[in-house]
């Protein structure tokens, strides 16, 4: 496949999104999975994606982890591109370094825990900040006290995964990726591999979240009263596009689009 090029000063200035995709195109085979999306997030900015199964919302946050690669256009993270990167004032496709440099200002709470199950909860929340940013063992340790206070997980510090439940796994997950100090923090699914019972506790955590803090949040979830609660704008994907966008009290109470309200229908009802 030949390499993508672009103007180098085809992308957002310093001053703008926080992230913003730029027609992208991701294909897996024959299967477009999005198509040509244009689409931008402010600071502080907390944006829910809704839509049925297999409409790209995932695949969105895959790629802004480098999980994937895109097939065309560009995504940018805080003013730099992270899917390219400057050569010979261009932009081509960006190697492993790059992606890892700009990728530093995201962090990612997964359906699956993904925990070190040979690791303590400490040791889970202090490996990444003292080992990829060089905080110091003991500032790492203060921090992961503060943030397993703020989840309601003082006692388990010394605990490995295996001794607590999935909800508190879950909690455990949400304080390591706060640990990195990120500054866009992606939620993918994160209730979804829980028995009911344990859900309330994981999305008060997030309430808490986005209620003390202006960390830019871009969720997908179908806990639809949670996304009502906690986002400023929603967006509605279907077939790798987005349908329709707007403020949750226009898209969960008045949406416009016939293929939003036979969605909400669905899942609402």
């Amino acid at each position: 496949m030949p390499q993508y090029e672009t103007p180098l000063g085809a992308g957002p200035g310093a001053g703008g999104p926080l992230i913003r995709f730029d027609g992208v195109v991701k294909r897996f085979g024959d299967n477009t999975v999005l198509d040509h999306l244009d689409f931008t997030v402010a600071p502080g900015e907390r944006v829910t994606l809704i839509g049925p199964s297999g409409s790209g919302k995932t695949t969105i946050l895959r790629l802004l982890m480098t999980l994937e690669q895109v097939t065309d256009g560009v995504i940018w993270v805080g003013g730099e591109p992270l899917s390219h990167m400057p050569k010979g004032g261009r932009l081509v496709r960006a190697n492993e370094r790059h992606q890892r440099r700009v990728r530093r200002q995201i962090g990612m709470v997964f359906q699956q825990f993904n925990l070190f199950p040979n690791m303590t909860v400490r040791q889970n929340i202090t490996e990444g900040p003292v080992h990829s940013l060089g905080v110091p063992r003991g500032e790492a340790d203060r921090r992961a006290a503060e943030l397993l206070e703020m989840v309601d997980l003082a006692d388990k510090i010394d605990a490995h995964p295996t001794q607590l439940s999935g909800g508190q796994q879950q909690r455990v997950a949400i304080a390591r990726a706060l640990a990195m100090r990120p500054r866009i923090l992606l939620l993918d699914e994160v209730t979804s591999a829980l028995d009911p019972e344990l859900v309330t506790g994981v999305l008060d955590v997030l309430r808490t979240v986005a209620e003390t803090t202006d960390i830019t949040m871009l969720l997908v979830t179908h806990e639809m009263q949670f996304a009502r609660d906690v986002s400023h704008r929603v967006l509605m994907f279907d077939q790798g596009r987005i349908v329709e966008e707007g403020p949750p009290e226009q898209i969960f109470g008045d949406p416009r689009e016939e293929r939003t309200r036979a969605f909400l229908h669905a899942v609402l009802d």
